[in-house]
């Protein structure tokens, strides 16, 4: 896009899309964690900021310190998303965090003709097969997901999984209070 996703305004809102996606989350997460880049600006946010050690790695190196921090605050699963996620709903958290609970999987994740590896649920205890992961050079989350016991859903409703990519993709208001 040419600029950073986090702090763009959400339409017909005073928040910009990192706060609406770390207020959406706090609905059903008890610890909330942003990962960011060194240096990269932000709102002030009333959860942690973990910062990338190098930038540019992308995103499985901060998914791993993502889930290393959640693991630490006691929690067993972790719901990863992207900042861009303008549609982000409670009920996609819930049906994803049920199914990693149900089947005891390693990662969980929604599909709708395409992987969202940055809308799943992972097993905190993931933090240390990411590390050996980076370590050997592997940089994208697929590689993470081909290590894991995976399982993929299908999801009927596709819209809290849009990104935005595009000045145009936030035209459309999200939901009012958010």
């Amino acid at each position: 896009m040419g600029r950073d996703k986090a702090t763009m305004q959400v339409p017909g809102g005073t928040s910009t899309l990192v706060e609406r996606v770390v207020k959406v989350i706090g609905q059903r997460c008890e610890h909330v964690f942003v990962m960011a880049a060194p240096g990269q600006p932000l709102p002030t946010l009333e959860v942690p900021v973990v910062r990338d050690e190098v930038r540019g790695l992308g995103p499985l190196p901060a998914t791993g310190r993502g889930l290393r921090a959640a693991a630490e605050a006691g929690a067993q699963f972790a719901f990863v998303c992207a900042v861009d996620m303008p549609f982000l709903t409670v009920e996609l958290i819930d049906e994803l965090v049920r199914l990693a609970e149900e089947t005891n999987a390693e990662v969980v994740l929604p599909w709708d003709g395409r992987t969202h590896y940055l809308a799943a649920v992972y097993r905190t205890d993931l933090a240390d097969r990411v590390d050996a992961l980076v370590a050997a050079g592997e940089r994208k989350m697929s590689a993470l997901i081909d290590a894991s016991d995976a399982q993929q859903i299908v999801v009927t409703d596709s819209r809290p999984l849009t990104n935005v990519n595009s000045a145009a993709d936030l035209r459309v208001p999200v939901q009012p209070g958010l």
